[in-house]
């Protein structure tokens, strides 16, 4: 059986025509009030984006759905986890910061923002799954208490996952650090053209892994380091970092298990929307927002998030790639874009397990409203 796919064109012209109120009626279309009642805490999970990035879902969007819920007798809360990496988003304080400098006040989506995870990323619950790689995941408390969710995903490509939309929203969006460690199971490693050999990574780690080598930059003991990444969070010089693009596609299976596992937190009581904006070709993590690959689409929403991928997947590839954008193959229409980016990706996988292991289903019905 298909799933149900709203979408919403970018094109509005007349009243009644704007994105703004299109993001109400794909609300109402697909079903969003049924998945909450009278006092719920509602998490609404987005990306707040990153210091130099300008691409993320636009807080007044967001604030439509804030405002249907409230409607409902619901209460909202937008809300994130911390990063592994450096940035503007590794503890609450820094990352709440951030989202009010990006448009995220309560004046702006009239709901407050609660960091998941705790102030340091740490504060999870295990969650059963059956999965070939985990049978428990660590998601963040604050998602998996609340009693109903709504991810917003800015569907764009993505460095290691081809794409991103709502299954990373949900799976690398949704856990712990030490659940976003399981996920890419890497281990730092010391960059030696960026080590200042300044110590301060040693002098935090836990666990005695780092020390100076004769040449006077950090050496990490592989035997030793356990995977807290504490050292790439504080150093400031960029000589610690992660080979992202190993094992990629145990990666990819492994990211649709915690996806499974953020779902299960709620049975029946998740809706996706996908906002086909801005497709840049990285991930909104990174501290830029490159040129889109392709025109602006439009918005979905859907209660399937393996059918609201593969839907924005499929729409994403009709287009045609923008000349002199980082996509320089695979342009026409049809041809695969994020393959396009990355010769190494392929995100038709993260799709195929995702329905595999009863995340969704790639089959859909697009139906426009």
């Amino acid at each position: 059986m298909n799933s149900p796919v709203y979408f919403a064109s970018v094109r509005a012209r007349g009243d009644g025509e704007s994105k703004i109120m299109k993001v109400r009626r794909l609300f109402d279309a697909a079903g969003f009030a049924t998945l909450v009642e009278p006092g719920d805490l509602v998490a609404l999970k987005i990306h707040f984006g990153e210091r130099g990035g300008d691409a993320y879902v636009n807080p007044v969007f967001v604030r439509q759905v804030v405002d249907r819920l409230h409607a409902l007798g619901a209460r909202p809360f937008l809300t994130d986890t911390a990063t592994l990496y450096r940035g503007s988003r590794s503890n609450a304080v820094d990352h709440m910061t951030l989202a009010y400098e990006h448009g995220f006040s309560f004046a702006t989506v009239n709901a407050p923002i609660y960091i998941a995870d705790g102030l340091d990323g740490r504060r999870g619950v295990t969650i059963a799954i059956e999965g070939r790689h985990f049978r428990t995941v660590s998601i963040a408390s604050g998602i998996a208490d609340a009693d109903a969710m709504i991810a917003l995903s800015h569907f764009k490509g993505h460095e290691v996952a081809g794409f991103g939309g709502a299954i990373k929203n949900l799976a690398m969006g949704c856990a712990t650090r030490a659940g976003k460690r399981q996920q890419h199971a890497a281990r730092p490693m010391v960059l030696a053209q960026n080590c200042e050999g300044c110590g301060r990574c040693i002098s935090i780690c836990p666990v005695g892994a780092l020390s100076l080598g004769a040449d006077g930059r950090a050496r990490i003991d592989p035997e030793l380091c356990i995977g807290c990444f504490d050292c790439l969070n504080h150093c400031r010089s960029g000589g610690i970092e992660i080979d992202w693009e190993t094992d990629l596609s145990q990666f990819l299976e492994r990211m649709a298990e915690y996806a499974l596992g953020a779902v299960h937190t709620k049975p029946q009581k998740v809706g996706f929307l996908n906002f086909l904006l801005a497709i840049t070709p990285d991930c909104d993590c990174v501290p830029w927002s490159d040129a889109p690959i392709v025109p602006d689409i439009g918005i979905l929403a859907s209660r399937d998030p393996v059918a609201i991928d593969a839907a924005s997947f499929d729409l994403v590839n009709r287009q045609m790639g923008f000349p002199g954008s980082l996509l320089e193959t695979n342009l026409a229409a049809g041809e695969d874009k994020f393959q396009g980016l990355r010769r190494m990706t392929d995100s038709g996988q993260l799709l195929r397990y995702a329905e595999a292991i009863g995340l969704g289903s790639r089959q859909y019905e697009l139906i426009e409203v």
